[in-house]
């Protein structure tokens, strides 16, 4: 487990990691803003600990420690709860999934990660340098940034799937290519593990801007607002996503039926080809004894002159009416 804390107000701020619950709280100050990040929840004891000391109600302790846990947003008497699924890429191509909960309890912000890594490291420069706003705000704003960051990282995920529908996209019309079908499956899976993530977070950031609690003021609405409109955004492009690659399939499913369409004319039109000759064959292959043109000397090349002579008329009929 790691614990950081972070305090600071319109003047001053300072950062500190601890080993412990105890040790971390000890550093905390009566005035400013301060920002708790516990990072890792196999330490039940420590965070029982740290919810006994903030007057975390045990339920809620249940639901942070929940694996799966869908988002939702709970208010008590003295904190406001809220907890949902972030994403964000990791080298470059890999998706990581991870619960995130935050306890806003008066000046305090909670936040508890379930693995190391997040998308806060550009929050935590602004917090050190005097970066704007989030110095002169309180507590119920720097909640809104930490969870509009994850908001942001979901765009960031849904701009690189839609790099690779693109390069899909490209592909679709060439009914040769073996590994596009795998390649579509891959990320309709993706799509869908984050139409997952982002769905149930629209009922979250609704309730959270309807939501009259003394710990959210007004100066909030806003900023509410704008977080939920990015939500139903990344709703809506994962909506569109999955309906282009719907258009994928259909586009080289139709390729795929095509090219079948031109083999079985083709061989259609060989096999119609070789019916007159065929008949031709069996005929003069019966056995009868008395076949008056078995016994003419010049029979065997006027056959194939015949075959060949029908073979070419059905190749001109063919090309005249388009078929070949």
């Amino acid at each position: 487990m790691e614990l950081t804390i972070i305090s600071y107000d319109s003047a001053n701020s300072w950062s500190r990691s601890a080993d412990t619950v105890d040790e971390l709280l000890a550093s905390v100050t009566s005035s400013g803003i301060t920002w708790i990040n516990v990072v890792g929840l196999d330490n039940s004891d420590a965070i029982n600990r740290l919810a006994e000391l903030y007057r975390i109600h045990p339920l809620t302790v249940e639901d942070i420690l929940n694996a799966e846990q869908r988002p939702k947003v709970e208010e008590f008497d003295n904190y406001l709860f809220i907890t949902m699924r972030s994403i964000r890429l990791h080298e470059g191509e890999d998706l990581i999934f991870e619960r995130i909960s935050w306890i806003i309890e008066g000046n305090t912000v909670i936040t508890f990660q379930e693995i190391p890594g997040d998308s806060f490291d550009g929050i935590r420069r602004r917090l050190m340098n005097n970066g704007g706003r989030i110095r002169r705000m309180g507590s119920d704003y720097l909640a809104y940034i930490l969870i509009d960051s994850v908001v942001d990282a979901f765009f960031i995920v849904l701009d690189f799937l839609g790099s690779e529908i693109e390069g899909i996209e490209d592909r679709a019309m060439d009914e040769k290519d073996k590994t596009l079908i795998p390649d579509v499956q891959r990320i309709k899976q993706r799509l869908l593990q984050v139409r997952r993530t982002v769905w149930p977070l629209r009922e979250s950031v609704n309730l959270l801007l309807r939501l009259e609690s003394p710990i959210l003021s007004r100066e909030m609405t806003p900023f509410l607002t704008d977080l939920h409109e990015n939500v139903i955004q990344a709703v809506e492009t994962v909506e569109t996503y999955r309906e282009l690659l719907a258009g994928v399939m259909e586009v080289n499913l139709s390729a795929m039926s095509n090219r079948m369409n031109q083999v079985m004319k083709v061989l259609t039109i060989i096999s119609t080809i070789f019916i007159p000759m065929t008949f031709i064959v069996g005929v003069y292959g019966m056995n009868f004894t008395y076949m008056p043109e078995l016994g003419f000397r010049y029979g065997y090349p006027i056959t194939w002159g015949i075959m060949i002579l029908i073979a070419l008329g059905m190749i001109i009929v063919f090309k005249r009416r388009h078929w070949l």
